[in-house]
């Protein structure tokens, strides 16, 4: 269980602009606070587990929500791909809420007995991305099966989705690699190590190194994004805070910024 921190007010606002990606301890410092003064408030740390797809989006309101909620801090923000998150919440990795791209993985968790009443926040549906200039020519779902097609490995959510897709327009794709999250096939395709992949159309919003096109059906094949404060946190009140940011109005109008739509 990590200790909880103890900082000067006049502090709080700038350790919440100087979060980083990397735990860090707790510690208090009484002394400081007797010297300069200040009243001392009590910080709530809290880690966050995120689908790889909502990094930008959950990095900008994880800001805005430490920004609304003075003492408490988001000390973590990891993103991964879903059923890697959701495996390692199952073996004890210490987070505090859990934000699946699939409702599959959130419920292996829930199964698990680490999480009740998760609530869906957002949707996203898949386009084909291509490197800048399409060199492949792709211009279609059946393009896939001719060129060097990478894809989000089956038991991720992109690559549920993918299957499901592709089974539905009847092509057949061999790929050159699964990736374990969608972040990795988007840089194999902008890197042009593969003529295509199948992302989410989040994650091409403003990435100049690749082009992409919705194909027909991706309206059908739509996932649907669950989040939860986890039962083992040792920080329940700021857990449920962040999910609750997540849901309102500031917060959906964050993830639409990014290409989500509602649930």
């Amino acid at each position: 269980m990590r200790q909880r921190r103890f900082v000067p007010v006049l502090a709080a606002s700038f350790l919440a602009l100087s979060s980083t990606l990397v735990a860090c301890s707790s510690t208090s410092a009484p002394g400081a606070d007797a010297e300069s003064g200040t009243a001392a408030v009590e910080v709530q740390e809290i880690t966050v587990f995120a689908a790889a797809s909502l990094k930008g989006a959950f990095e900008e309101i994880a800001t805005a929500f430490e920004a609304e909620h003075a003492g408490i801090v988001v000390e973590q923000l990891v993103t991964d791909g879903s059923s890697t998150l959701a495996t390692q919440i199952n073996e004890g990795a210490p987070a505090d809420v859990f934000a699946s791209a699939d409702e599959k993985n959130m419920q292996i968790v829930v199964n698990a007995g680490n999480a009740e009443s998760p609530e869906l926040f957002a949707s996203n549906t898949l386009v084909v991305a291509v490197p800048s200039g399409n060199p492949g020519g792709v211009e279609s779902l059946a393009n896939l099966a001719n060129v060097t097609t990478v894809l989000c490995a089956p038991e991720v959510p992109c690559g549920s989705a993918s299957v499901r897709l592709l089974e539905a327009a009847d092509v057949s794709v061999t790929p050159a690699s699964l990736e374990q999250n969608v972040t990795a096939v988007l840089q194999k395709v902008a890197a042009n190590e593969a003529d295509a992949g199948l992302v989410y159309a989040t994650d091409v919003i403003g990435d100049a190194q690749v082009e992409s096109f919705e194909p027909e059906g991706a309206e059908e094949v739509v996932n649907r994004y669950p989040l939860v404060a986890l039962k083992g946190t040792a920080e329940p009140n700021a857990a449920q805070a962040f999910v609750d940011f997540v849901l309102s109005e500031a917060g959906q109008e964050i993830l639409a910024k990014y290409g989500f739509s509602g649930a």
